[in-house]
């Protein structure tokens, strides 16, 4: 419930504050008096959009500010899953600077828009004019009969899969498209994985081939020398081992003579047990190699290989070639993944679908049932408003495959006078009838809901005289249960609020301020008897005041 509305710098107001209360009340002035520009204000703190031209005063910004009692509306959820401090009261406000910029709060605590609309439009419902436009859209139709049946949990529920589902869709597509693109390329991928499988690469082998091979290419060389080198060490006659154990002999003879040439003896000993152990190295490497033409050929065969995929695959070492089989492989991997993505998401799919259906024709059934008296009340609210002949049906197509709603799509038909077929409202209803139709659907809604605040704009469009005061009486009755606050241009409804606002504007030298005020009971008869009579006070005019505010 709306208990304090304060605005600052907006349009034609400087600055004001009024005080709500509950039940039933009527905000009434001259055209052009502002009526209007209060819902704009109020608008804002809702959630709606607005931009630096709504400011008075071009050098200060704008502040509208709203105070709302909300226990008992089950928002506590919606304050806990936004990390805001939950109280009986809460404060909405914004705030448009100089340069359009607009901020929004929720007791005090910064929030985006989508919140503050999110939290507005469970406070408050606007009926205006260009409100009942929705009155023709399937959507909204549906919604109706959904608050009605009071299974908008249930609704809410099926939309939550359906959006669940529709994202599901979205990313089967996306996984097929990107698995199409990948099949083209995947033979051809799997060709060059499995080529380079039959090569195992090996880290650093082509260095290790082409050293092999220079060795094997050189065998015959290589033995041939370290054959004649074992020979002049150790083979032929006079070779140097036989050679280096003469001197040995000769200078031990005369080694005790002289300390130094002891020193001489010891060094010959140790060189020739070195070149003995040499000697057998060399002849142990020489019989060790040996010429191979196979092996050879073999080799050859594997560097080739090797140098071919490294041209084929435009890189330079073994290494590039192992980091590009790897993104080969990623490849081949990342088809077999989207299929079985593809395989996972179409059974998820198919799943929520099935259960999904089951939910729709549950709500479908739900809604069928409350089809027959809800035409019932709302002809029947017809009739107190004025169009005794009214005929109201609705219609129920079932769709042929889900949709956000369900399965159902339902069309709101309607006749005001006996004997002409009921149509479409777009086709038959004029504006004064849609009007007193949309009010006997908020009527019938606003007892099931329990909304805490509805604003109605001129619901008094399109009626008059007996009619309006039967408005008025619907209005108030909707009082009894919520906050219900209607601006009106007509004394039968104005006479039937339990509060009376009324707005006016004051024009200064160069500005005009609008202002607003809470009327007396005094001040109440003044001004319904000016709207009776065109603002001449008479005392027929004051007597009929009396008479509609039952004094």
């Amino acid at each position: 419930m709306l208990i304090k509305l304060s605005i600052k710098n907006y349009i034609l107001i400087h600055e004001l504050e009024i005080d709500f209360s509950p039940g039933f009340s009527v905000i009434t002035g001259e055209t052009g008096a502002g009526k209007s520009i209060l819902l704009g204000a109020l608008g804002l703190i809702l959630g709606q959009r607005a931009d630096s031209g709504i400011l008075l005063d071009k050098s200060q910004k704008c502040v509208v500010e709203g105070c709302f009692f909300i226990r008992g509306y089950n928002l506590e959820d919606l304050f806990s899953r936004n990390e805001l401090d939950y109280d009986d009261s809460v404060i909405l406000r914004r705030e448009i600077n100089q340069g359009g910029k607009s901020r929004a709060f929720i007791n005090d605590t910064p929030v985006n828009l989508a919140l503050l609309k999110d939290l507005g439009d469970r406070l408050v419902n606007i009926h205006s004019q260009n409100s009942i436009i929705t009155l023709n859209d399937s959507n909204f139709q549906l919604a109706v009969i959904d608050s009605y049946a009071r299974i908008q949990a249930e609704v809410s529920v099926y939309k939550a899969g359906y959006l669940h589902l529709t994202e599901l869709k979205r990313q089967l597509t996306e996984v097929q498209e990107q698995e199409a693109r990948a099949a083209g390329a995947r033979d051809y991928n799997q060709f060059l994985l499995d080529e380079l499988n039959r090569a195992n690469l090996k880290a650093g082998e082509f260095g290790e081939l082409e050293e092999q091979l220079e060795l094997l290419t050189h065998a015959g060389e290589i033995k041939n020398n370290l054959f004649h080198t074992s020979q002049l060490i150790s083979g032929n006659e006079g070779n140097i081992l036989t050679q280096l154990s003469e001197a040995i002999h000769a200078m031990t003879t005369v080694a005790k003579f002289k300390t130094e040439l002891k020193a001489i003896v010891e060094r010959l000993n140790i060189n020739y047990i070195d070149i003995k152990d040499l000697a057998k190295d060399i002849s142990i490497l020489e019989e060790q190699i040996y010429v191979d033409p196979a092996t050879l050929e073999s080799l050859t065969q594997r560097l080739d290989h090797l140098n071919r995929l490294l041209k084929k695959h435009q890189v330079s070492t073994i290494e590039d070639l192992m980091d590009f089989k790897q993104t080969i492989e990623k490849k081949v991997v990342n088809v077999v993944d989207l299929e079985n993505q593809a395989s996972r998401l179409t059974l998820e799919i198919s799943k929520l679908e099935a259960s999904l259906l089951g939910k729709a024709r549950d709500i479908s059934a739900k809604r069928l049932k409350a089809f027959p008296k809800f035409e019932q009340e709302i002809i029947t609210l017809l009739s107190q408003v004025g169009i005794a002949m009214a005929q109201f049906k609705i219609e129920c197509l079932n769709a042929d495959t889900l949709t956000r709603d369900g399965i159902d799509k339902v069309r709101f038909l309607f006749s005001a006078n006996k004997g002409v077929e009921i149509r479409e409202l777009s086709h038959t209803a004029s504006g004064g009838e849609l009007s007193r139709l949309m009010l006997g659907i908020k009527s019938l809604i606003s007892q099931k809901n329990l909304l805490p605040t509805i604003v109605f704009d001129e619901i008094d469009n399109g009626v008059s005289g007996e009619v309006a005061g039967k408005v008025g009486s619907i209005l108030k009755q909707m009082g009894g249960k919520l906050q219900v606050i209607a601006i009106t241009h007509l004394p039968q409804i104005a006479g039937k609020g339990d509060h009376h606002y009324w707005v006016y504007k004051t024009e200064h030298k160069e500005t005009t301020t609008t202002y607003i005020k809470q009327l007396s009971d005094k001040e109440r008869v003044v001004e319904i008897a000016k709207m009776l009579s065109n603002d001449v006070v008479t005392d027929s005019a004051v007597k009929n005041a009396n008479e509609l505010l039952g004094n």
